[in-house]
């Protein structure tokens, strides 16, 4: 028989879980031979989220839960509520934040699992003691086909 993964509502890698953001692999992409990684993503009130970035080999997919996460694309702001789904293709200049006064949760997907890894480096990095700023953020992105969007880049 094909395993099959059941990740409970306690279970599952914890790969952020300090500041504002807590992180939590549902699917590394060893159930989907790589095809898909999975996470559960929460926000505290106020947070401001990543840099704005561009993938180049996946896709990535936000499905919101709770709370109202506040998509840019390039320059445009986009917010969105409970139920919303946002999909964000190879190349587009993406960030998102919570500019509410409660949490936000979304469910994060990764096509292909690609980008799984860059979470768990990025818990390495917060491990090691360094800032999550563009100098030491930008590196880890490259790994995994992601740069900064430097003209969206906040002034």
């Amino acid at each position: 028989m094909v395993p099959v993964s059941i990740v409970g509502p306690d279970d599952g890698e914890v790969v952020l879980a300090s500041g504002s953001t807590r992180m939590r692999i549902l699917e590394d992409g060893s159930t989907t031979a790589h095809r898909l990684g999975v996470a559960e993503l929460t926000l505290a009130p106020g947070t401001p989220g990543p840099h704005q970035h561009r993938h180049a080999q996946h896709d990535e997919g936000f499905y919101i839960i709770s709370g109202t996460v506040r998509f840019t694309i390039g320059e445009e702001d986009h917010d969105a509520g409970p139920g919303s789904f946002v999909m964000v293709p190879t190349g587009a200049p993406h960030t998102f934040a919570n500019p509410g006064d409660v949490p936000a949760v979304m469910v994060n997907t990764f096509t292909p699992d690609l980008y799984v890894e860059y979470f768990r480096d990025l818990r390495d990095l917060i491990a090691g003691g360094k800032p999550l700023d563009a100098e030491s953020v930008a590196p880890v992105m490259a790994r995994y086909a992601t740069e900064l969007s430097t003209e969206y880049a906040a002034e």
